[in-house]
C-alpha cells in the first residue's frame, strides 16, 4: 500500500512539472542559503519590528519566488523617513524617504541587485485596491542583526516593506503589520 501511495504521489508530481513546463511555467524553487546567528543592539520597534535575539539562527536567502504577473507577497511595514525604522538611506538614491511617498524595499532576489531601483512596481491587496510604488532599498534576506540593519534580522524572502503611505492608500491599518499581497513590475 505505502509504495502505491508514493508511486501515485511521484506520478503526480511529474505530471504537475509537465504541465507546468507545458503552460510556459519554470518551476523554480528558493531555498534557505544559509544561517545569521542573532545579536542584540539598539533596534527601533517603530513599526512592529522584529528584533534580533541574541544566538537565534535566521535564515538567509539569496533568491526569492519568481516574478509573475500577480507575485504573492508579504508586505510590512516601514519608515524609510530619517530616525525611522528602517535604519539608514535607502540604497538606490542614498537618500530617506517622508512616510508620505509611496515607497517600498524588495527582498534581496527581488531587488536583483539593484536592477529595480527607482522604478516602479504595482501592488494590489484582496480588497481591491492597488497602487504605484518606487523601489528605493532593499528589504537585506542576506545581512541583519546590526547596525546597518537596525539589529533586525534578515528579511523573509518574499517581502514587499511598504511606507506607510502605501498602507494608507490601499485602505489597510498599519496596526495589522504585515499583509498578505500581490505585486508586479510596471
Amino acid at each position: 500500500m505505502a509504495n502505491s501511495l508514493l508511486a501515485f504521489a511521484t506520478l503526480l508530481l511529474l505530471l504537475s512539472a509537465a504541465a507546468a513546463v507545458a503552460s510556459g511555467h519554470r518551476t523554480r524553487s528558493c531555498r534557505v542559503s544559509g544561517q545569521l546567528r542573532g545579536k542584540s543592539g539598539r533596534c527601533n520597534r517603530e513599526n512592529y519590528s522584529d528584533c534580533c535575539v541574541p544566538g537565534k539562527l535566521y535564515p538567509q536567502y539569496r533568491c526569492s519566488p519568481p516574478v509573475t504577473a500577480r507575485t504573492p507577497a508579504t508586505m510590512t511595514l516601514n519608515s524609510f523617513a530619517r530616525g525611522g525604522d528602517g535604519g539608514g538611506p535607502s540604497e538606490c538614491d542614498n537618500k530617506y524617504h517622508p512616510d508620505h511617498e509611496m515607497v517600498v524595499a524588495l527582498s534581496t532576489g527581488w531587488f536583483d541587485r539593484s536592477s529595480r531601483c527607482l522604478k516602479n512596481i504595482r501592488i494590489a491587496a484582496a480588497n481591491g485596491r492597488s497602487v504605484l510604488a518606487k523601489v528605493v532599498d532593499e528589504c537585506d534576506s542576506v545581512h541583519g542583526c546590526d547596525e546597518e540593519h537596525d539589529f533586525q534580522p534578515p528579511c523573509p524572502n518574499n517581502v514587499v516593506d511598504a511606507s506607510p503611505a502605501v498602507w494608507k492608500a490601499l485602505g489597510i491599518p498599519k496596526e495589522v503589520g504585515e499583509h498578505r499581497i500581490t505585486w508586479s513590475d510596471v
